[in-house]
């Protein structure tokens, strides 16, 4: 089920950010100044918690349908997901009229769970490991015909991300550094293609789990490094990156840096208890790494995207 192979351009996230404007929220741009004090750096945060089926996700899987002319439309859609995005996928298709089916392993979290079925999707149980999820989704394609919407490895996707980087280029005028959680690396692709083509000067760091990793060791040994036994909270940030987004990442980001469990706890409760905001682990990553000092920042103008809020609420890490 490959994707298709080649790095969208800023043209193509212009693109996707017309094409979802009717339906995604432009979400805002939030400051804390208690946050930005122990950070030494002017903090912005562009809080995609808020945004429709409460993540950055929505924005590629609406993008990603919207693109599809009618008649194979009309087949309907198909992904497997362990959350964020098989919610997005399903109400975009919801928001198009057409069948969703999203094939979810086992240990999904229930929160987003729910979610997908909230939309109205068809939930398919697989196994949960990544050849289980693969294979279940490919036979149900054959079956039914219907499109198979990478969670990442989809130029539509990675586009439909990156729009909320040009969001926050245009609200936050000279960032001299833009941060992003990395896992499949969507997100982070879409932010550095934005981010860099909107300012020759800005840098894009990502931040990584110590316990799921093959991002940061991909891009230090510069050959892409799979996931393997991913241990950690943050359960949107567990995959791997793919051969596109490797190359992209390696292209336009700076650096990749890491934090530890605890950070990533300890920072998840202060965004909720300063912010007043809920935010899931996987946000917290770069705002983990920005308060740790993983990053130079002294006096800078830093932009973090928080990348979702699908928390479950009573199973709390606290």
């Amino acid at each position: 089920m490959k994707e298709q192979t080649s790095a969208p351009t800023l043209i193509d996230i212009r693109n996707a950010d017309k094409r979802i404007g009717h339906y995604a929220h432009r979400t805002p741009i939030l400051t804390c100044s208690g946050l930005s004090e122990r950070a030494g750096a002017e903090l912005f945060f562009k809080p995609e918690n808020l945004q429709r089926a409460g993540a950055f996700k929505f924005r590629g899987a609406c993008n990603a349908v919207f693109s599809l002319d009618e008649k194979i439309a009309q087949r309907g859609v198909i992904t497997h997901s362990s959350g964020n995005h098989g919610g997005a996928l399903a109400l975009a298709a919801r928001l198009r009229g057409i069948p969703a089916t999203i094939v979810v392993p086992t240990n999904a979290p229930p929160v987003k769970l729910a979610a997908i079925r909230s939309y109205g999707a068809q939930v398919v149980d697989c196994q949960p490991t990544v050849a289980s999820r693969e294979s279940t989704a490919l036979d149900l394609q054959r079956e039914t015909g219907a499109t198979f919407i990478h969670p990442y490895d989809n130029q539509r996707v990675i586009a439909g991300a990156g729009t909320a980087a040009l969001e926050l280029m245009s609200d936050v005028p000279d960032l001299d550094l833009v941060m992003a959680p990395v896992g499949g690396g969507g997100l982070l692709s879409g932010t550095a293609i934005a981010s860099t083509e909107l300012s020759k000067s800005v840098r894009v760091i990502a931040a990584e789990p110590a316990g799921a990793d093959d991002a940061y060791q991909s891009f230090r040994s510069g050959k892409l490094v799979l996931q393997t036994n991913p241990q950690t909270i943050a359960d949107g940030l567990r995959t791997s990156l793919s051969p596109l987004t490797f190359g992209i990442i390696r292209d336009r980001v700076s650096d990749i840096v890491r934090v530890s469990e605890e950070e990533i706890v300890e920072t998840m409760h202060l965004v909720w208890e300063r912010m007043k905001i809920v935010i899931e682990p996987s946000s917290a990553v770069p705002v983990a790494a920005i308060l740790a000092g993983r990053v130079a920042k002294a006096g800078s103008r830093v932009g973090i995207i928080l990348s979702g809020g699908n928390v479950d609420l009573s199973n709390l890490p606290w």
